[in-house]
Order: structure tokens, then sequence, then C-alpha cells
């Protein structure tokens, strides 16, 4: 029932409209900075005490605590109280209630019998497992100097105190200035510009009357009596002193989370990364979770002292919300539904589920899987569409296919650094398919890449890579060759792409107003002509990822409805039928084209799909092309695309398991050594029988040879061939 729902929500996300804030986010302690401090069992002296304060819990039996302030006393006389041999507080001040001689902590604690050790720093521990001694020796905060009479204390816990960070955070986020403050050390609110305040340890206010004090005046309630209490002033303490040898080259911890040392400041400070937001991205200091909590201020000081600056001069990073880390299920909630990411429709999406689409999410946008007539399965749909569009004529709507539109004077040699291959000897009114490299020489993307004018290019990318890829060409232009002429501009959104694919395709696309030539002398195969039709610019594309006689033909967004529509109208009597993404599928394989992020993954290169000659003999340098002479690229048992036959006495429509793991040779079941893998596998309405694309060690040399391939439903057999299985001389695509 409701009770149980209730029960079960471990989370809220609440959404507040405030008209004032109070910011009484407190402050954090922070840690300090000495040799081998990251040993387990050295804690903040606030953790040690919360530990026995709230949940009764005492860490060790033998606890040293260090500071420079006086808040870490508090927690040498809780211990105390507790029964914990404290062995002592080692201060690095010299006169730790020197300033007010009846301050409180610093008298009780040494009314408890335990041991000061005034004008003292912990300067190394030992311990494997955990802490077992800590080394202290006398420093000179003055001359910044330590003395080498060191004394070595037995402890199985190190509680440390360096002050206190204000949780600013929130404020910081708000658009709310910070200052350092010499008083606290630590920096604190100076100027607001939203309607909020902070108050308590938050404002840099550490003792409880003063935060009570400060609450109470902002939410108007009765102040609470308590008395004020007094402490010496903390001494800025953010670093050992260099003059000792073993000091200068310990490792001295700043960030825990992210192994930064003081060292590694001192090589950001030389490396001339004086810069905070520099500073914070070469060394990684207060990244990720930490967000600048316990490593920001000891880093910053750190830096100050490296640089001859004062820490007000290096100021503090942006600190990135959220400020503790929230699920993603909290922020989706249980009702959120398709808008937990955006909901991407295609153009004709209206008319796509008015005749009975199937829809799914493909690369990010809601794509039909297949039109299931009434009563139909979904595998039948996928075949009678296979079958339409390989005897008649498919429409489909690929509008997600990925459309950049690169420009200028340089455009040619701009793209030709991204392509395995040539774009500068294309000519204009040509397409060529292509192969995009990553630096390691990994496929990235593939598609069409088409000359439009001398200086004009459209290129086709996947659909799931259509905002990546854009990204890439506009990085590069911008980071690595600024000087060049080109101008890249995404057009996916902005242009539409209706696919005509089948042998009635150009006899269909006649029955339009268009003033191009669409016959195959005037329109060969790979070719892309520039237009009207029906009234509408278009760019047209002659390509096929089916294997048939196909048209891509390209218009701006807000006509593809109507233009849909007209294609539609006029196709019922050339046996026009809508297929869906797992058609095209099915058809792709059949001729053995291969599906980047399918066939591919980012240990492949162009060799293993069969582009390794055109990739080496292109004598321009491309982007990858240095990682395709590796040895590892190089080598001859490199995975190869073939076609996997099945043997399977199974009845049909049986298909080889997609993912199967192909076994090596000698092997009948796992585990085996893996040969290869299975990465497409259809069953054929065109050849009535199963078809399949794999990767396998050795490739197109394996042709012919029988292989056992294993997943989870138990053992098929396969014959290696050649990965077309339909019209492999393509004698349909130029028709």
């Amino acid at each position: 029932g409701i009770r149980g729902i209730a029960a079960s929500v471990r989370e809220r996300f609440h959404h507040i409209r405030a008209g004032r804030v109070v910011l009484a986010t407190g402050a954090i302690e922070r840690p300090l900075v000495f040799a081998n401090n990251d040993r387990p069992r050295i804690m903040l002296a606030s953790a040690v005490r919360q530990y026995r304060n709230q949940f009764g819990v005492n860490v060790g039996k033998r606890v040293l605590i260090a500071t420079n302030n006086d808040t870490a006393y508090q927690t040498a006389l809780d211990l105390h109280k507790s029964g914990v041999q404290v062995e002592g507080v080692v201060d690095a001040r010299a006169h730790p209630n020197g300033a007010y001689p009846n301050g409180a902590l610093p008298k009780a604690v040494l009314k408890a019998g335990i041991t000061i050790f005034a004008g003292h720093v912990v300067t190394d521990t030992t311990g494997r497992r955990g802490v077992k001694s800590a080394t202290i020796a006398p420093i000179n905060l003055e001359a910044l100097t330590l003395s080498n009479m060191t004394q070595t204390i037995t402890c199985d816990v190190l509680a440390t105190s360096g002050g206190w960070s204000p949780v600013v955070h929130l404020h910081s986020q708000s658009g709310g200035k910070l200052r350092f403050d010499d008083a606290t050390q630590s920096f604190i609110p100076s100027s607001y510009v939203q309607e909020n305040i902070c108050v308590g340890a938050a404002n840099g206010t550490f003792d409880l009357a003063g935060c009570l004090r400060e609450g109470a005046g902002e939410i108007d309630i009765p102040l609470p009596k308590t008395k004020l209490q007094k402490h010496a002033p903390i001494a800025p303490l953010w670093d050992l002193p260099q003059n000792l040898k073993n000091i200068k080259h310990s490792k001295r911890w700043v960030d825990l989370l992210h192994d930064v040392t003081a060292n590694d400041v001192a090589v950001a400070a030389r490396e001339n990364y004086t810069s905070i937001e520099h500073f914070k991205r070469y060394t990684t200091t207060g990244m990720a979770l930490d967000q600048g909590k316990t490593s920001n201020v000891n880093a910053i000081a750190i830096l100050a002292e490296q640089t001859d600056r004062q820490i007000s001069e290096i100021g503090t990073t942006k600190f990135r919300p959220p400020y503790t880390a929230v699920t993603m299920g909290a922020l989706a909630a249980q009702s959120m539904g398709q808008l937990f990411s955006p909901l991407r429709l295609l153009p004709c999406h209206n008319w796509h589920m008015g005749n009975g689409a199937l829809m799914e999410d493909y690369g990010g946008w809601q794509r039909p899987v297949c039109y299931a007539h009434t009563g139909e399965r979904e595998h039948d749909a996928i075949a009678r569409e296979v079958l339409a569009v390989r005897n008649e004529v498919g429409i489909l709507d690929y509008s997600p296919l990925g459309k950049i539109d690169i420009r200028g004077a340089d455009a040619a040699a701009f793209l030709n650094k991204f392509y395995v291959n040539n774009v500068a000897s294309l000519k204009v009114g040509r397409t060529r398919y292509g192969l995009m490299l990553d630096e390691h020489g990994s496929i990235m993307d593939d598609g069409v890449f088409a000359r439009l004018a001398d200086d004009h290019f459209m290129v086709t990318t996947t659909s799931g890579g259509a905002v990546a890829r854009a990204r890439w060409f506009d990085e590069w232009r911008q980071c690595e060759w600024p000087d060049m002429d080109v101008i890249v501009t995404p057009l996916t959104t902005g242009w539409g792409t209706i696919s005509l694919q089948g042998p009635n395709a150009r006899a269909l696309l006649n029955e339009l107003t268009t003033d191009i030539d669409l016959s195959k002398d005037a329109f060969p195969h790979m070719a892309v002509r520039v237009g009207i039709i029906e009234g509408a610019p278009t760019r047209i594309l002659r390509a096929s990822f089916t294997g048939e006689l196909g048209f891509e033909v390209n218009v701006p967004l807000s006509y593809v409805a109507a233009l849909w529509q007209r294609l539609v109208d006029v196709g019922e009597k050339h046996g026009l039928t809508p297929f869906g993404v797992e058609a095209l599928m099915v058809m792709r394989t059949e001729k053995g084209f291969i599906h980047v992020g399918v066939e591919t993954d980012s240990s492949n290169i162009p060799d293993d799909v069969g582009f390794g000659m055109v990739a080496r003999n292109k004598t321009a340098d491309f982007i990858g092309k240095r990682s395709l002479f590796r040895p590892d690229a190089l080598r001859d048992d490199r995975e190869g695309l073939v076609g996997l036959k099945s043997l399977s006495d199974k009845p049909l429509p049986s298909a080889l398991p997609m993912g199967g793991i192909i076994l090596a040779e000698g092997f009948d079941t796992a585990p085996a050594p893996i040969e290869g893998r299975v990465t497409s596998s259809y069953f054929s309405p065109t050849l009535g029988k199963p078809v399949a694309l794999g990767l396998i060690k050795g490739g197109n040399a394996r042709l012919g040879e029988v292989v056992k391939i294993y997943d989870a439903s138990g053992i098929s057999e396969a014959e290696v061939v050649n990965p077309c299985f339909y019209d492999k001389e393509g004698g349909r695509l130029n028709v």
C-alpha cells in the first residue's frame, strides 16, 4: 500500500523557491601536511571526537593529537574522559594559551595530566597497516625552520587539526565573493549578490556563542545563554619547513583523494601553473568528490609560498554543484519517464505513429523498429519490409543521419586530415565513403562526404555520432589549425533526410517535380546533385546502405513531412513500403556493410574491416595515421571482418547468437581461448537463411574454416565466408 511505497523511498529531491536563504553550513576541519600523513588511522581530530561522542566508539587506545589551534584540545579532553590514553597534544604554537592566560581548554588539558608539546610539529610517521608512531620536532614558526632534535611517540591513532575552512560552496555558487581572513586563516564570505546570508562557522565564526548569536539574529529566535569561549590565535602552518633533507624529499600529501603532494604543488609552480584554475587541472587538486573540502586551502597556501604571493592573491577555484553527491534516481524521481533525457522525435513522427510504427530509441532518437500490420509479429513485419525494398521500393525516415556542412577555401584540405580516404581528389558532384579515426588509429565514425563545390562539402556521419563529430571538427579547427579558412556548421536537425531504396526508387522519384536529372548516366551511384524538388531546395545523394538503388533526399526540416506525404501518395503504384531500422540492419548485414559501434569497438583499426591498404596508401597525413604503423597495428593475427555461414541443423529461422564467442581451434566448449566474436546476426528473408558478420583473428585468411561459437544457449557451428552474402558484383546498386 501507500505505507510500503513511502518506506521504499530512500531519497527525496526538493525544488525550493525562497525569498531569503540563511546558510548555516558549518566548517570542515583541515588536515596537517607532514611526511607520510596518509597512513591508516591518521584522522581529523573532529572525526575522532565525533566517533566518541556521537557513536560511542573509541578509534584507538593510544591517541596523539597534532594541532595549530585550540579546538583539538576538546578532542583530547573528550578522549581522556572516556578512558583513552592521550599521548599528548603537539601544538605548533610556542605558547598555545599565551594569548589568553585564562584559556579554558589548554589549562584543562594540563590539569588532566596530558602533556602539551608546545612549539612542536609532527614530521613523520611509521606503520604499514596503520600508524604505529609519530616523530615530532621543535619548530620556529617565525624563521620557518625545524630542529633536528626529534623524538618518537608511540600511538595507534594520530588526530590532526590544521584549522577550519568555512563551507562556502553554496555561497560561492550563488555568485557571492570570498576574502581571506587572517584571523581565522580561512576564506569567508565578503559580498552577496542574492538574498542569502552566511552565519556561524560558514561565516568564519567558530565559537558556539557567536554561532548562536548570528543564527538567532537571522531567524528571530531567543538567544540561548552561552558563554563566549576565548581561543588563542591559529598559527598559519601549511607545510613543513624544508631545511631538513629528509623532509624536503618526503611525500607530504595535500589532496588525499587524488594523491597530490606538496612537491607536486612545487612542480606546478615551477611549470608556471600559477593561476589557481590552471593549477587545479594540472595537479587534480580539489577535483571530483573533494571539491576543495579538505585540500584546497592547504594547496592554495603552499602555492602562495612557492610563488611569493599572499593567499588572498591566489583566490579559490570555482566550486561545482552538487556539494554532496546525488544519485541520478533522486534527480529523475519515479515519474519522469521519457523526460529523463531529451526526447528527439523524427519530423514525420506523427505519421509513423499513425501507421503502426513500433518505436524505440536509437542513438537518442525515437525511430521506427518496423511497421507492423494488425496481428503481424515483429519479425514477420521486418521480413516483409526487407522483401519490399529488395523487390519494389521502401521509404525510410533517415533524418537522424548526421549532416555537417563544411565550407571555405581550405575545406578540402581540412577534411583530408580527418578521413583515411583521399578527399582532395574528389570531384564536384561526387561522393565517397570514408572512415574517421581517433589519434590512436581506432575507427571512430564512418559516412559519406559529398563535394558540392570546390570549397563546399556535405559530410554525413552515424546518427549517434552526429553531435560529437561536429564538435570534433570544430575543436581541431580552433585548436590545431586556426589558420585554415573553414566554417563548420552542424545541419543534422536543420535538414531532414528521406531515403528511397529499391529497384523502383528512380521511377517513384521521377513522379515528383524536380530540376535534377535522375537518369543512370546523369546521376550515377555515389554522386550528389543540388536542386529543387517539389519547390523545396534539396541535396540528393545517390547512396545506399541496403545494397539496392538508393536516393537520400535532403531538404530543410520544415519540408520533410509534406515531402514524405507526397511520396507516400504517389508511391502506391510503385509498391512503396515504409521500413524501419531493423529491416535496414538486416539488409546491410546481407551486403556485409559495417555498422560502426557494432562491427567495431575502440580497438578496431581500418585493417580490421578491409580498409588497411586505403589508409596506408594515402600519402597525405591524417588523424590516427601514425598509430597505424605501431607494432600492434601490424600484427598478422589481428581480428578481421568476415561472414559467418551457419551450419546449424536447427529449424529456420535460427540465426547465430549475436555476441557469441568464437572458440579457438581444438576447443569444443568454454572456457577456451577466444578467437573472435559474432557482431551481427539475422535471418535473411532475401536468401532464406541466416546471415552473420563477425571479427576473427586472421580475418579473410581463414575463409572456408569451420569454427565453433559459444554462448549461454550452447555451441553453434559456422563456416567462415566472405562478408558479402548478397549481390557481390554490386549490379543492383548501379542500375
